[in-house]
């Protein structure tokens, strides 16, 4: 029997390695959560600074408004027609215009004929209005006699001086500056608008005209500055980013050094060519809300980069976008501006939509009565019924016609 050939023995066999389970799914936090971390992740409010009243308008008070002087600041005529003492009839003294007090003072008897916002002069009870007075043969002044105060606007009436008129964390508006003006104010100190880096994504998009064959027009670059502001933001840069190459996102969002906020559409998904949440991983972020317990809007995110900056990931289908916009970049804002989380208003919602269990449902409502009404139109990519509605309506798991839901006011 011939000899066997030599066989070298087989190595052994490396082990298996072991079949890694998937990473776990990130935790959807509830709708009204996401809201209040978004809001708390501004941790320290932007710095104060002073600005003119002209400036003012959007951003938020640092200080308490205060009025250094009573409101009004003398007693003052409110109605046109003549300060008078006593009973009538009135013998007419002298006139007294807005800007231009009469300097003396008036007896029981006496009148001075007198404009609205004109200071009162000493002496008078009470301003008889012009259609209620007469005169008589002698040219004296005839009408009802006044209860005392009557059309006078006292001193301070309105504030005392150095009464808290707005406090702080309000908003800036055309009533805010109007008293501030009126009060003897030039500069007011305010936390500017967090200023807001728009970086739109995707392959797909074209950005102006009729969308080509298999092509998307771009519904977020043109919308998100005009919902930045409405939210008390300002936009510094809007910038088309494609998905290839790779790596072209990440250095968009780490170059943007000129916003507090970097704002990134599309690409917030799991898909091959979604970079989001891979850039922000490898940039060691922290992540504040990782999707979110809605329809639509569920990938959306909220992130803060070793820097500080913070980048908020929305959808990219435009409806899903504006909810996850209302729903985390507003609260950012209003936190980086020291503005409260006010309560949202609550009304009964009618009209047909179906809610998932454990999710909460955004749809755009218009008022109607004490109620609100279900708006049609609000797929995902479809935003007809966002742009006629008044408020987006946050129906919560369960909800049924007629429950009550909390509204998300629009247009301001």
């Amino acid at each position: 029997m011939p000899p066997l050939p030599h066989v070298l023995p087989s190595p052994p066999s490396a082990p298996a390695a072991p079949v890694l389970p998937p990473p776990p799914a990130p935790r959807a936090v509830a709708w009204a959560e996401a809201r209040m971390l978004a809001h708390g992740a501004a941790r320290r409010p932007l710095r104060s600074v002073p600005v003119p009243l002209r400036e003012a308008a959007g951003s938020t008070l640092a200080d308490d408004l205060r009025t250094p002087l009573p409101v009004p600041a003398f007693d003052t005529a409110a109605m046109d027609g003549f300060a008078v003492s006593g009973r009538g009839p009135w013998t007419i003294r002298g006139v007294a215009r807005a800007g231009a007090a009469w300097p003396g003072e008036l007896g029981a008897g006496d009148a001075v004929e007198i404009s609205t916002g004109a200071p009162v002069p000493c002496g008078a009870d009470a301003v008889l209005p012009k259609e209620l007075a007469g005169r008589d043969g002698d040219g004296r002044v005839r009408g009802p006699v006044q209860e005392a105060g009557r059309h006078i606007r006292r001193t301070g009436e309105d504030a005392a001086a150095g009464a808290c008129l707005a406090p702080a964390g309000t908003r800036v508006g055309p009533a805010l500056i109007g008293i501030a003006a009126g009060c003897g104010h030039d500069t007011l100190s305010v936390r500017p608008r967090a200023r807001v880096a728009l970086l739109v994504s995707g392959d797909e998009l074209d950005l102006t005209g009729v969308p080509g064959p298999g092509r998307v027009r771009d519904a977020l670059g043109p919308l998100l500055p005009a919902l930045v502001a409405e939210l008390g933001g300002e936009t510094v840069a809007t910038r088309h980013v494609p998905d290839r190459p790779e790596g072209g996102l990440a250095s968009a969002v780490h170059a943007r050094r000129d916003a507090e906020v970097v704002v990134v559409t599309g690409s917030t998904s799991v898909g091959d060519t979604d970079q989001l949440r891979r850039l922000l991983a490898d940039a060691g972020a922290r992540m504040v809300v990782d999707t979110v317990a809605c329809r639509p809007g569920h990938p959306m995110l909220l992130a803060e980069l070793p820097t500080g900056r913070l980048v908020v990931g929305l959808p990219g289908n435009p409806y899903a976008a504006l909810v996850a916009a209302r729903t985390l970049l507003g609260p950012l804002i209003a936190g980086l501006a020291g503005r409260p989380a006010a309560p949202l208003p609550c009304l009964p919602v009618r009209g047909g939509a179906r809610t998932a269990p454990g999710s909460t449902r955004l749809v755009p409502v218009a008022w109607e009565g004490g109620e609100a009404r279900i708006v049609a139109g609000h797929g995902a990519a479809f935003l007809q019924g966002a742009a006629v509605a008044d408020a987006l309506a946050a129906l919560p798991p369960g909800w049924r016609d007629g429950d009550p839901a909390p509204l998300l006011p629009q247009h301001g």
